[in-house]
């Protein structure tokens, strides 16, 4: 710790840091002081500057703040020089020279743009861990605070998952408040709320709430408050240990929030009555509630016409059916139901599976485990190597598993058009899911053809129509059926037609347009 001072060390402290910590400032400065020295020991970055303003009282002050968090030069002019300088001019003016010190120095020489008070050892240490500078004047327990925070951060870039055509090239960064301020710069009302919280013993992770007044369920905020408030770690580093946290159905294979890096769809998502959270130190938003037709939709559905539109999102549910079910069926037909295929395909299939020394179901199994380690080691290769690499190590991986008669190559145009058609599905982590549920499918095809591939269907839909996502049932509105909801599930609807918002989430005002 640098200690700036003109006065000598002060003596040990015996009180613990838990005890320092829940504890109050006193009116003595020295002794705040020790004990902050204490709390910030082995803390090299933290700077305390003791000084005296005042020629004629001489009081002593101390700013605390931490290197590399907060504007040096915003503190010297905003606080060092103000107090050095201008103070005693102050006190000279009739109208401030029966003021308190405190007073004085809070209400008329401060000039920072944001301007708070502490009580506690804790309340210190959050805000100047967090890039504010804490004021200490002797004679007064209490701390002012103030707002020069300053790192460097990444630009608000466009979003690295989530890729549009048309439509806003924004994603949110890993700064809090930028994230806040480009919701807040779409939503230009007073009815857009953003609540904060703080989450993690020692990570202390800033925690923001956001939705719209008389939209969104008045319940669903309060639960969504109260979940989050039941949480008790000891750090929040993304949106991904909340998610484990608070989801209702916590051994589930499908995601029951929704990630998002784009603001435009956190926006979108509000509008129907939803509730984001943010976190600081994330470039990804958790909305709540989801359901299991959302990850059919794009934000672009809705910055184009609605007849191409309908017919993307048509062709996007043709690929989502084909990522779950593709490798199954042609299990499930190889080994079990040759009868269906055509006799000159059938003749194709077998004479390319001549000399095949593995089962189709272990042929397809082999073959999926090796798409999903390329699809993994592309994705943590260095980016300027990751896709070139990828590419080549399928092509040259398939070509000689069928130079080498491992494979047969009916199977390779399965499996590749299957992993083509999942990055068709525009949330990552439903893909992922029906990635898992997929090798499920596999293995009861495999097992009883057709008869275990239905089996399987209906065992999915039973678990998917059983979870709910903060109350909302996984699978509305399809289950239950809400007709009024379908015309913007399967096909995009029009937006001359949307004058009322979905009924699935019930908001508050449903009056989208007159």
């Amino acid at each position: 710790m640098r200690y700036i001072t003109r006065s000598p060390g002060s003596p040990e402290i015996q009180p613990t840091d838990e005890e320092i910590i829940s504890s109050k400032l006193s009116t003595s400065l020295e002794s705040n002081l020790q004990y902050l020295q204490k709390l910030f020991q082995g803390c090299s970055d933290a700077v305390v500057r003791k000084f005296k303003f005042g020629r004629e009282l001489s009081i002593d002050a101390a700013l605390v703040y931490f290197d590399g968090l907060m504007l040096k030069n915003e503190a010297e002019t905003a606080v060092l020089r103000p107090l050095m300088i201008d103070f005693d001019i102050l006190k000279r003016s009739p109208e401030t020279k029966s003021f308190d010190i405190y007073t004085a120095v809070r209400d008329y020489l401060l000039t920072a743009a944001e301007l708070q008070e502490a009580t506690t050892f804790q309340e210190v240490v959050e805000f100047t861990a967090s890039g504010d500078a804490a004021l200490l004047i002797d004679g007064y327990a209490q701390a002012l605070i103030l707002d020069f925070k300053s790192w460097e951060s990444r630009k608000v870039e466009s979003p690295d998952e989530e890729v549009l055509i048309r439509g806003p090239k924004e994603g949110f960064t890993e700064t809090l408040r930028f994230n806040t301020a480009l919701l807040r710069r779409r939503l230009k009302t007073n009815r857009f709320k953003t609540e904060s919280m703080v989450l993690g013993r020692i990570t202390r992770t800033s925690i923001v709430i956001c939705y719209i007044q008389d939209i969104a369920q008045d319940s669903l905020v309060n639960e969504v408050k109260k979940r989050l408030q039941t949480i008790d770690i000891d750090g929040v580093l993304d949106v991904g240990y909340l998610e484990e946290l608070i989801e209702d159905h916590r051994f589930s294979l499908f995601p029951q929030v929704e990630h998002t890096e784009r603001p435009d769809r956190v926006v979108g998502h509000l509008l129907e009555g939803r509730v984001a959270v943010l976190v600081d130190g994330s470039p990804w938003a958790m909305v709540v509630p989801t359901t299991f037709p959302q990850f059919w939709n794009s934000p672009e559905d809705y910055y184009m016409r609605y007849i191409p539109s309908t017919l993307t999102r048509i062709l996007r549910q043709i690929a989502f059916l084909a990522t779950l079910l593709l490798p199954s069926i042609y299990v499930a037909t190889i080994t079990y139901h040759q009868e269906m295929i055509p006799t000159p395909l059938l003749l194709t299939i077998a004479a390319a599976r001549e000399g095949i020394p593995f089962p189709t179901f272990l042929e397809a199994f082999l073959m999926e485990v090796t798409f999903e380690i390329l699809r993994e080691a592309g994705l943590r290769m260095p980016r300027a190597i990751g896709p070139a690499i990828s590419i080549v190590g399928a092509l040259v991986i398939g070509d000689a598993a069928v130079s080498a008669g491992l494979v047969s190559t009916p199977m390779v145009v399965v499996v590749a058009f299957t992993g083509i058609c999942s990055f068709s599905i525009p949330v990552y982590s439903a893909g992922v899911s029906l990635r898992m549920v997929r090798f499920l499918m596999l293995i009861a095809a495999a097992f009883l053809g057709y008869f275990g591939l239905m089996i399987g269907i209906i065992f999915l839909l039973i678990h998917l129509a059983s979870i709910s996502s903060f109350g909302v049932p996984y699978l509305a509105p399809l289950a239950p059926m809400r007709w009024e909801d379908l015309g913007d599930i399967l096909v995009r609807r029009p937006w001359w037609s949307s004058v009322r918002r979905p009924q699935t989430l019930a908001p508050g005002n449903r009056l989208r347009q007159a």
